[in-house]
């Protein structure tokens, strides 16, 4: 039976040693978070570049309600969002997502979700 000491030293060597005997096999790097303002009526930035897995978060800052529509049929939309108020959603896929306010459709931004 291993001690407490010796299964976490378990815990943090065998991952490393696999890592170091495997690199082909690196476990990829960890999800991301990606902030997007709302703010004067524009996206800021209005473009960004993510990888799949990745989270775009936008906040609306302004003072007046605004939205968010993919214009890729069923991707996403959010409620309209008041002064303060977020939207996420997570990027499972690779491609381009353009997007723009539901309740101002001038406004535009979009993602570019790259492997």
């Amino acid at each position: 039976m291993l001690s407490a000491f010796q299964r976490a030293l378990a815990a943090r060597t065998i991952p490393l040693v696999f890592a170091l005997a495997f690199p082909c096999l690196a476990v990829p790097a960890a999800a991301e978070e990606i902030h997007v303002k709302i703010d004067n009526f524009v996206f800021v930035p209005d473009t960004v570049t993510i990888k799949p897995g990745d989270t775009v978060t936008w906040e609306n800052v302004d003072d007046i309600p605004h939205s968010l529509v993919s214009k890729t049929p069923g991707a996403f939309r959010s409620h309209p969002l008041d002064t303060n108020d977020t939207f996420s959603f997570v990027f499972a896929t690779a491609g381009a997502f353009d997007y723009f306010c539901g309740l101002h459709p001038h406004m535009q931004g979009k993602v570019i979700v790259a492997p």
